[in-house]
């Protein structure tokens, strides 16, 4: 499920907005979200995989990216 982890949210843009527009903000949404159970038969990474990633379940991992929010005002 790639990019299932993230949404945008597209802020309302006033005539009079003194501020500069922001077009789209991207948040992440967790995976437990939109896998509410765990189903049997999940594809399993290898365990140094999985110890590195922090989950056994490619379904379940969100990648963290430094930095989303820098230069944004």
């Amino acid at each position: 499920m790639p990019g299932a982890g993230y949404r945008e949210w597209f802020p309302y843009r006033g005539s009079c907005d003194p501020c500069p527009p922001i077009v789209a903000r991207r948040y992440v949404v967790p995976p437990n979200q939109y896998i509410l159970y765990q189903p049997t038969g999940l594809p399993q990474y290898p365990l140094e995989e999985a110890l590195r990633l922090g989950t056994l379940w490619p379904a379940l991992y969100s990648p963290y990216e430094p930095g989303c929010g820098i230069g944004r005002s």
